[in-house]
Parts: C-alpha cells; structure tokens; sequence
C-alpha cells in the first residue's frame, strides 16, 4: 500500500514479554527477521505498547509489527483499546438489514484498524474468512456468517474499512477452516468433504475475494480429497489453486509452525523449508524460541533474500490519525458499534 522498497526477512517471530530484553535485540536486528507479532503477553496499557513499539523500530525501522485484534475473544490489546465484538454478531445485523450489517462491517475494521495503526503497528492478521459453524472449537464466532454470499458481502465491506484506515487486509484462514471441528493449535484437523464441497462453498469465500486481499493465510488444515499435505504445505493449494488459477498476486504468510499441526511435517527447519516450497513468503514461528532461532539459522545459512511481496505491507496511516480519539469520525463509529454490544 506504499512505495517502500525495502524488502523484509521472511521470518515472523514473537516476544516473551512486555519490553524487549537483549537477546531480543539481537535476534531482531538480523536481516532474515522480518516482523513481529504481538501477543497479550506483550500488552499491559495503550504506553506500554507505544514503548515497546519504540523498541521494536530502534532495532530496525522496518520490521512488520502485527496482531490478532479481531474482536471477541481473539483480541490482543484490551485495556484503554475499544472492546471489539467478534465478527459474527454482524450476522444477526446483516440478516435484518444487508446495508445496516455492511455499514456496522466497515465501521468495525476501520475502528480496529485506525487504533493499531495508531499506535505504531503494521496489521492486524484479519479478515477472518472462513464460514460460520457452532461446532467448531477454534474458529465459531470468529466467523461472519454460515454463507458464502454474507461473507463475501461483509468481508468485502470489512476489507474497504482496513484499507481506508490504511491497513492491509490478510483473509485466512485459507481454504477455509471453520467446517472442521478439531482446532489445528492442538491437533492436525482433516476435512474429510468431498472436493466439489469444499470448492463451492468455503473455497469460494477466498476465491470471490482474492482481487480485494493483500495477504493470505492457509490453514493447517488437510483435505485428503483435494491433497495429502495441509493447506499451509500444499503447492496445490497456493500454487496451483490460489496463484495459477485465482492469479492471487498478494503475500501468503503461513500459520504459526510451532502450532501442534505443523508438527506432522517435520522439525522446525523441514517445516520452514516445505511452507516456503509450496510457495509462503513469510513464515511465522511462535512460542518456541528454539524453533524461531533454528529457521533463523536456515534462513542465514542459504542466503534468504526474503521476498519482494513483503516490500509494501507497512501500514499507511489515514489523513487526520494522529488527532484520532478526538475526531468526530471516531465519535460516530463508536456510537454505531454499541449497537453491536447490546
């Protein structure tokens, strides 16, 4: 969304705490870290987090700072930040009124996005895209709604919100993870649908998106009858499929390899090595140092150049942010989001 040139290391780590302590700062000065996501570990108060943000950018002003601030229960930054409903009381909105639900949509990711830019970060990973299923123990509300076409209507009303705020919009979690039941952190879900299902339901959802997506996230997730590998490790899935036949252009991050799911491809560095062949151009390494580091160490060790896709991903704040909890823009979203609260 700008001009930058300067292409980032294709790694994403996080932080153990609150400040950054000096193996941190080694560690992110290597020019093969390119971001870090914060969790709510590294979250106290609004200045707490503005000083850490300093920190993070004296160690090189260009790192991708990122989050998980989608509202409800996935939200990493609550105390002096607006409490954000999830995504799927849209739904209920949206079933009363498409222009009501678009409205409050947009109002919610401009809100999201316009606060974390505010205070020195990059992205939030979001939109979630995947479809709406009670059952399932990680995905659920995080979800808009159990339909292709409301999804597609209120994410596309969500992304315009991020991008006017000037935030990049991630859609995931791709091909779609919110039929299965199982919760990829702890175990390795397969969808055992068939593939015309899949293909023409939660597929759908990313392939009607995708010119309006800056960045994708697969998902750890196998669909043995589309292919044996999950999304996260599948040329079928980003090369074939979301490249060659969606002519997605944008940055595909991969999920968190030290979640439980990724285990089954191996140690941490064959796990970097098999996401960046099925065609990732950031991996993420998270709760696990050793992991981080070992990627680091691979990454180093063949020369990584990173990836010209990751060149532009920093945000580019709005005419009028600095001024932001005082303006009257500001006022007037918050009053429609209570709607939202009752």
């Amino acid at each position: 969304m700008n001009d930058v040139k300067y292409c980032p290391g294709a790694l994403m780590l996080d932080l153990e705490g609150l400040h950054l302590n000096d193996d941190e700062r080694q560690l992110l000065a290597r020019s093969v870290v390119g971001g870090v996501i914060l969790f709510s570990r590294n979250f106290s108060d609004p200045q707490q987090l503005r000083t850490l943000v300093a920190e993070i950018r004296e160690c090189n002003p260009q790192l991708l700072l990122a989050v998980d601030q989608e509202g409800g229960r996935v939200q990493r930054f609550r105390e002096g930040f607006v409490k954000l409903p999830p995504l799927h009381t849209l739904a209920d909105v949206y079933a009363e009124s498409r222009e009501e639900g678009r409205r409050l949509s947009h109002l919610h990711a401009w809100v999201m996005a316009s606060e974390i830019l505010y205070y020195g970060l990059d992205f939030s990973f979001a939109p979630v895209l995947d479809l709406y299923n009670p059952e399932s123990e990680v995905i659920a509300e995080r979800a808009f709604a159990d339909n292709v076409a409301a999804v597609c209507d209120l994410a596309t009303a969500y992304i315009e919100g991020m991008h006017e705020a000037g935030m990049i919009a991630t859609g995931k979690h791709y091909p779609g993870h919110g039929t299965v039941v199982a919760d990829s952190h702890v175990s390795l879900p397969r969808d055992e649908r068939s593939a015309d299902e899949i293909l023409d339901n939660d597929y759908k959802v990313f392939a009607n998106l995708v010119n309006l997506l800056d960045g994708v996230m697969p998902a750890h997730v196998v669909y043995p009858q589309i292919d044996g590998q999950s999304a996260g490790f599948s040329k079928v899935w980003i090369q074939e499929k979301l490249r060659a036949q969606l002519g997605f252009e944008g940055v595909v991050f991969s999920d968190d390899l030290s979640m439980v799911a990724a285990h089954a491809s191996g140690d941490p560095v064959q796990r970097a090595e098999k996401a960046f062949a099925a065609g990732c151009d950031m991996v993420l390494a998270c709760n696990d140092r050793d992991a981080a580091l070992a990627i680091a160490d691979y990454l180093e060790a063949i020369e990584h150049p990173g990836n010209h896709r990751l060149a532009n991903l920093q945000g580019t704040p709005g005419t009028g942010l600095s001024n932001l909890y005082n303006s009257d823009a500001w006022s007037e979203a918050l009053a429609a989001l209570q709607l939202l609260q009752s």
